[in-house]
């Protein structure tokens, strides 16, 4: 397993399962651009984004079985002040991780390596322009959702985590084996 949080693309958004349909949030950020380190990207705080995201995910998620009991925790790395945005993905990362009770040391980089040594190297694999149906190292087990009677993919963690809670380590270990 890499112990390195390798990453050449900054990542701003995740989707969600809602009423209407999946929806996207997104964290605004000031910098852009595809030639800025992602240790300088900055969230754009000036804009009420929390306050409107929060309120989606309550919408989404609040008559889920397990929102109760992992909401707080989302809700206070969401509302913490976070300048970069790699501050505020190793916080969520870290929540998510402990979430599942899964012990992995994270660490980031301080260049871009081409080559990451003793990494399971996923960086080409996990392309947001990749259609979900063609990745051939992941089939998710479905699970019984908020909305809609037909399982819908590719959706956050806090879908798995509200559905399911403590199962959710166990489906996404059985979804990598369902090959």
């Amino acid at each position: 397993m890499c112990e390195h949080f390798v990453k050449q693309s900054y990542r701003n958004h995740t989707f969600i399962n809602t009423a209407n349909g999946v929806g996207k949030l997104t964290v605004p950020v000031t910098s852009k651009g595809n030639r800025i380190q992602m240790k300088e990207v900055k969230v754009d705080n000036s804009q009420n984004w929390k306050n409107n995201q929060w309120r989606t995910i309550v919408s989404a998620y609040r008559k889920s079985p397990f929102f109760e009991h992992y909401a707080d925790d989302l809700n206070k790395i969401l509302f913490r002040y976070h300048i970069y945005l790699i501050d505020m993905n190793m916080a969520l990362l870290s929540l998510c991780l402990n979430w599942l009770r899964w012990q992995k040391k994270l660490t980031i980089t301080q260049s871009y390596q081409s080559h990451p040594d003793h990494c399971f190297d996923m960086r080409n694999v996990l392309l947001s322009k990749k259609p979900y149906s063609t990745r051939n190292f992941y089939r998710t087990v479905g699970y019984t959702q908020v909305f809609g009677s037909n399982f819908v993919e590719n959706m956050s963690l806090v879908d798995l985590i509200f559905c399911r809670g403590p199962e959710a380590a166990g489906i996404l270990q059985a979804s990598s084996q369902n090959l």
